[in-house]
C-alpha cells in the first residue's frame, strides 16, 4: 500500500506540474511586433455554428470585400481537415491608431442575399476574425445589462427579434485590442488581447443625405447615427438594422486600444480557461472521481484476485504432487486449471481479432503521444490544425507497431495468411476512416461549406497513408514474423472441451454488455469537456488533467477485465479472447450511448447533414476508443492467463 501511494503522488504532481505550465507555452510562433502606426492585418475565418456543424466561408455571406478580393491566408494541411479557410479582411488597423466610425462599405441586398443573410442568423453563425493569431473574444450583455467577455466562439452576425422574429444584423462592430510594451524605453508594442463588440445600428447621414455605396462623396459625409470622435455606445443606438429585401446595409468599426500588463508569453490563458468561468476544481473533481474508482477496483482485484489465486496454485500442485491412485480417484478437479488444454485456442475469426488488436495499440500509442506532447506545450492553439496534424503523422508512424503486434499475435495461432492479416490491418480502420471522410467531403462540397477540404489536401492525406502508413504497417509485419513464435505454457488438445452452461451472473454477455459502465464512470467528466471542445468551438488545452484521466481509463479497463476473465475461467469457459476485448471496450458503447443524450445539448438544426456528420463522427470516435480498450483488456488478459498456467503442473 505504501507503494501504491507514492505512486499517485507522483502520478497527481505530474498532473500539477503539466498543468502550471499552461501559463507558457511552446508555440513555435516568433513574437510580433509592431511600431505606432504599424498595420495590423486582421483576418477572416470560417463562419460556424454549433446548431448546424457545418462551416461556411466568410465571404459567402453579403459583407464588405477587400480590395482586390479575398485571399487565402491558411497555411496547414491541419487548417483545411479541420474546416479553418483563414482569409484576409477589408478592415484596417493601425498600432495605437483609435478609429471612430470608419465605413467599410454598403450594400443593398438583393432577394437571395438576403434570404442566405437571414438564415444564417437564424442559424446562430458567428463571426471568427483574428489579430496576430489571437482569435476574438465577444463582448456581450448579461442578463443584468452587464458586459461580458466569451473567449470561444467568436461572436454572432446577427440576431433574431423574439417579439416580431425579424433578423438584425450586426453591422457596426468595436475593435478593442490590449497591447504590451515590453521595455518603456524602447518603442515597440505586442498585441495580447482582442476583443469585438458587435451592434446593430440602422445608419443614417446627415442632412438626409442618401449613399448608394459608390459615390466618393458618401465616404466623406458624416454619419448622424455615431459620432467621428468618440466611440459607439450601445446607448447611443436609436434603431437596429434590419434584415430585408433591397435594405441598404451600412457597415462601420471603431477601433479602441488599451495597455496591459499581460505578458505575450501567457496572453492565451485566458482564452484557455474562459477567464475561470469554468474553475479548476471541475477538473480536480474528475482526477479524483476516477482515483477513487481505480483504488476501489484495485483493492477488490488484490483482495480476490492474489487471495484466490494463491489457494487455487497451492491447492492444485499439491494434487499434482501426489502420486497413489487412492487419493487421485478421492479427487476430481475443479475450476480453471480444467480448461488447460483450451485455454490458448486460438478464437474464432482470429484474423479479424489480430487486426482489432493491432490497430488498438496503434491508435493508444498515438493518443498517449498526441497528449503528451499536448500537455507539455508543442501542440499550441496558437497553430490552428497543428493538433490534427500531428494525429495524423503519430497515427502514421504508429503503422509499424501495429504491423509488429497483429503479425505477432497471428503467428501465435498459426495462422498462414499473413500477407492478408497485415494488408487488413494496413487498411481496415484507417479505410473505413477514410471513405467516411470523403463520403462527408463531397457532400460537404456540394453544400457550400468551407470544411470541405481541397481536392490537394485530400490526395495529399491518401497519399501519407498509401506510401507511409501502409509500408511501414508491413515493415513492422516483416519483424513481427521473423521474431519467434509467441510461447504457451500449456499445450492445446486438438477437439474443444464443452463450456458448461454459466450461471445468469456469469454469462459472458452480461460481462461484455455492463462492465463498460465501469471504466465509463472514471472518465465521463472529462469526456464531457473533450465533447464541448469537439462540437461547441471550446478551447480544450487542460490536457495535464486529460492524460491522467486516460491512463486511469486504461487502468480501469485492465483491472475489469482480468477479474473478470478470471471468474470466466472459473466457470470452465476457455473462450475468453474475444470476451476479454469486449469486456473492457465496451466502455466505447457507454461513450456512444451518452454521445446520443449529449446531443440534445447542441439544439441541434433540422438539416439531416447535421445529423449525419455529428453520428458518423462520434461512431468513428468511440469505435476507435472500442479498439483501444479492448487492445488495452485482451494484452493484459493475455499476460494474465499466460501467468498463471505457467505457474501450476500439467501432466
Amino acid at each position: 500500500m505504501a507503494s501504491m501511494k507514492r505512486r499517485w503522488a507522483a502520478i497527481l504532481l505530474a498532473s500539477i506540474t503539466l498543468q502550471s505550465i499552461s501559463g507558457f507555452y511552446i508555440p513555435g510562433v516568433q513574437p510580433q511586433t509592431f511600431q505606432s502606426g504599424d498595420e495590423v492585418p486582421m483576418k477572416v475565418n470560417s463562419m460556424t455554428s454549433i446548431h448546424t456543424q457545418l462551416p461556411r466561408d466568410y465571404y459567402r455571406l453579403p459583407f464588405c470585400q477587400p480590395s482586390g478580393g479575398p485571399k487565402m491566408a491558411s497555411e496547414n494541411l491541419g487548417e483545411f481537415l479541420t474546416g479553418n479557410k483563414v482569409q484576409n479582411s477589408p478592415y484596417t488597423i493601425n498600432m495605437l491608431t483609435e478609429a471612430y466610425c470608419v465605413k467599410v462599405c454598403q450594400v443593398k441586398l438583393a432577394a437571395r442575399d438576403y434570404m442566405t443573410l437571414k438564415l444564417h442568423i437564424k442559424r446562430g453563425y458567428h463571426n471568427n476574425w483574428i489579430i496576430d493569431n489571437l482569435p476574438s473574444a465577444a463582448v456581450g450583455l448579461t442578463a443584468t445589462g452587464q458586459k461580458q467577455k466569451h473567449y470561444a466562439g467568436g461572436f454572432p452576425i446577427g440576431f433574431v427579434a423574439s417579439d416580431t422574429a425579424e433578423a438584425y444584423v450586426y453591422n457596426h462592430v468595436n475593435i478593442i485590442i490590449d497591447y504590451h510594451q515590453r521595455d518603456p524605453d524602447v518603442a515597440g508594442y505586442r498585441v495580447v488581447g482582442f476583443a469585438v463588440e458587435p451592434m446593430s445600428i440602422k445608419h443614417e447621414f446627415q442632412g438626409g443625405y442618401e449613399w448608394d455605396g459608390q459615390e466618393t462623396e458618401g465616404w466623406t459625409k458624416q454619419l448622424s447615427t455615431c459620432s467621428s470622435n468618440a466611440h459607439m455606445e450601445r446607448s447611443m443606438i436609436r434603431a437596429n438594422q434590419v434584415v430585408r429585401r433591397d435594405e441598404r446595409i451600412l457597415y462601420t468599426y471603431d477601433v479602441t486600444w488599451r495597455s496591459s500588463d499581460t505578458m505575450w508569453a501567457s496572453r492565451w490563458d485566458v482564452y484557455l480557461n474562459e477567464d475561470h468561468l469554468v474553475p479548476a476544481q471541475v477538473h480536480w473533481y474528475s482526477i479524483t472521481n476516477s482515483i477513487l474508482v481505480v483504488v476501489f477496483l484495485s483493492l477488490l482485484v488484490i483482495s480476490i484476485l492474489v487471495r484466490n489465486l494463491k489457494r487455487d496454485i497451492a491447492g492444485y500442485n499439491a494434487i499434482a504432487a501426489l502420486a497413489d491412485e487412492e487419493n487421485d480417484e478421492d479427487k476430481e478437479e475443479t475450476g480453471w486449471k480444467l480448461v488447460h488444454a483450451d485455454v490458448f485456442r486460438p478464437p474464432s475469426a482470429s484474423m479479424l481479432y489480430t487486426v482489432f488488436v493491432g490497430t488498438g495499440v496503434q491508435i493508444f500509442i498515438t493518443t498517449l503521444s498526441v497528449i503528451c506532447f499536448s500537455a507539455v506545450g508543442f501542440l499550441s492553439p496558437a497553430r490552428r490544425g497543428s493538433l490534427m496534424t500531428a494525429s495524423l503523422v503519430f497515427y502514421m508512424l504508429c503503422g509499424v507497431v501495429a504491423g509488429y503486434v497483429s503479425s505477432r499475435l497471428y503467428k501465435s495461432f498459426r495462422g498462414r495468411q499473413w500477407q492478408l492479416c497485415t494488408i487488413l490491418t494496413a487498411t481496415f480502420f484507417p479505410g473505413m476512416a477514410f471513405f467516411v471522410f470523403l463520403f462527408f467531403n463531397i457532400v460537404l462540397y456540394f453544400l457550400h461549406s468551407s470544411a470541405s477540404a481541397p481536392f490537394l489536401d485530400v490526395v495529399i492525406v491518401a497519399a501519407m497513408w498509401c506510401c507511409v502508413s501502409i509500408p511501414l504497417v508491413f515493415l513492422g509485419a516483416y519483424f513481427g514474423y521473423k521474431t519467434k513464435t509467441l510461447e504457451y505454457p500449456t499445450v492445446t488438445s486438438t477437439i474443444a472441451r464443452a463450456i458448461p452452461k454459466p450461471a445468469a451472473l456469469l454469462n459472458p454477455w452480461v460481462g461484455m454488455t455492463v462492465t463498460g459502465v465501469v471504466p465509463f464512470a472514471a472518465a465521463y467528466v472529462e469526456f464531457f469537456f473533450i465533447m464541448t471542445s469537439l462540437w461547441m468551438d471550446q478551447f480544450y488545452y487542460v490536457f495535464g488533467f486529460t492524460l491522467i484521466v486516460f491512463l486511469i481509463l486504461c487502468i480501469t479497463c485492465a483491472e475489469v477485465t482480468v477479474l473478470l476473465v478470471y471468474y470466466q475461467l472459473c466457470a470452465e469457459n476457455h473462450r475468453w479472447w474475444w470476451f476479454s476485448f469486449f469486456t473492457s471496450g465496451s466502455t466505447a458503447m457507454y461513450m456512444f450511448v451518452y454521445s446520443i443524450f449529449w446531443f440534445r445539448t447542441l439544439e441541434a438544426s433540422r438539416m439531416l447533414m447535421t445529423y449525419l456528420l455529428y453520428f458518423g463522427y462520434m461512431f468513428l470516435f468511440c469505435f476507435a476508443m472500442l479498439l483501444v480498450t479492448g487492445s488495452v483488456g485482451t494484452l493484459v488478459s493475455l499476460w494474465f492467463v499466460r501467468k498463471i498456467f505457467a505457474t501450476i503442473k500439467i501432466d
